[in-house]
């Protein structure tokens, strides 16, 4: 039986359809990320979980029991959100210890949470601070250990590390990621960002104006991307698109031609994903191949990419020759083994890529 069920799971605002029918079931200690843009419907369905936001239509679950009209509080559900939420003229200590205050736990009970919480994170010397003598890494650590001392069956997090710088974000990322393997704790994660999504997740949930687009591991979703959307989301660069016909077993235009079989009829119209990673630079022209001259080059240090201006468009490649530079005029190569292929609505067309 899943830990958390979602069952045709539905909210609108007024006319606004903002949670369309969604379905997914969690398991008991995953970690799963729903990732899209602004406005996909995300944090309202981690609002839906969490209590603070009525269902429209459909059902929740928790370990088999329909939570719909259970008030927040009963639910043991611990929700973290992103402006952190701290009681200004309360200490670490006691905004940590707070919840458990109210509900009447013995003071020696309290202080063992706290205390135990407040080592995990690595704040056990900041429990005499108040929060504005804190860092923003070091709030976002106080508003977590708030949740852990409660030891609820189901964290939630509400884009808790978009108000942290770059470096603190990725330091946030791994301590979140350990931390929740320690605590084997059900955790419901919204992010917009889908480097986030990769790093922490066990599945990913993508979606699109409030419906899913995509559940699967991080390596399912790239590399089997069920739609163009998905495709487009998830990986950094963004996935390169050409427009195409299918034709005979090939698949092309004017002025590039990949020969691939689809379960397609012939003049189908065809999108022709590539990644950045996947688009080689050779030296002979061929079939295959599509003339391009470096506008831009970007150094990330470790990886370079190239944006190239080609008959069809700008298209990112990676580049792994150190000799090339802006201007310089190359000729990219599609591999149809790594390309991904989609018809006219988006959808991922047939078989293995």
């Amino acid at each position: 039986m899943p830990f958390l069920e979602l069952r045709e799971l539905t909210k609108r605002f007024d006319e606004t359809l903002a949670v369309d029918a969604l379905s997914l079931s969690i398991e008991d200690g995953e970690f799963l990320v729903f990732v899209g843009p602004s406005g996909c419907g995300k944090t309202t369905t981690l609002r839906m979980i969490a209590g603070l936001e009525t269902i429209t239509s459909g059902d929740l679950l928790i370990e088999g029991r329909r939570v719909n009209d259970v008030h927040p509080k009963d639910r043991d559900i611990a929700m973290v959100f992103q402006n952190y939420a701290l009681y200004p003229h309360m200490t670490v200590y006691e905004n940590m210890s707070f919840g458990l205050r109210l509900r009447k736990v013995p003071g020696h009970v309290i202080d063992e949470k706290v205390r135990a919480a407040a080592k995990i994170l690595g704040i056990d010397g900041l429990l005499d601070r108040k929060p504005r003598a804190l860092s923003g890494g070091q709030r976002q650590r106080v508003a977590m250990g708030r949740a852990i001392v409660r030891e609820p069956k189901v964290f939630l997090f509400d884009e808790p590390l978009s108000n942290l710088d770059a470096k603190m974000r990725v330091q946030m990322r791994v301590e979140l990621k350990i931390l929740q393997k320690r605590l084997a704790t059900t955790t419901v994660y919204v992010t917009h960002d889908q480097v986030e999504a990769m790093t922490l997740a066990s599945r990913i949930a993508v979606m699109n104006n409030g419906r899913l687009q995509q559940l699967g591991t991080p390596a399912e979703v790239y590399e089997r991307p069920a739609n163009r959307f998905v495709a487009q989301f998830i990986g950094s660069p963004s996935m390169n698109f050409i427009d195409a016909v299918y034709q005979d077993g090939r698949i092309g235009n004017d002025h590039v031609s990949i020969e691939h079989t689809l379960p397609v009829a012939d003049n189908s119209p065809v999108v022709v994903g590539s990644r950045p990673q996947q688009v080689g630079i050779v030296r002979e022209s061929g079939p295959g191949t599509l003339n391009a001259r470096v506008e831009v080059i970007e150094n990330l240090g470790s990886e370079r990419f190239g944006y190239c201006k080609t008959a069809l468009g700008t298209l990112v490649v990676q580049l792994q020759d150190a000799r090339i530079k802006e201007g310089d005029d190359v000729r990219l190569s599609f591999d149809p083994a790594s390309c991904h292929f989609f018809d006219q609505s988006g959808t991922r067309i047939g078989g293995e890529s």
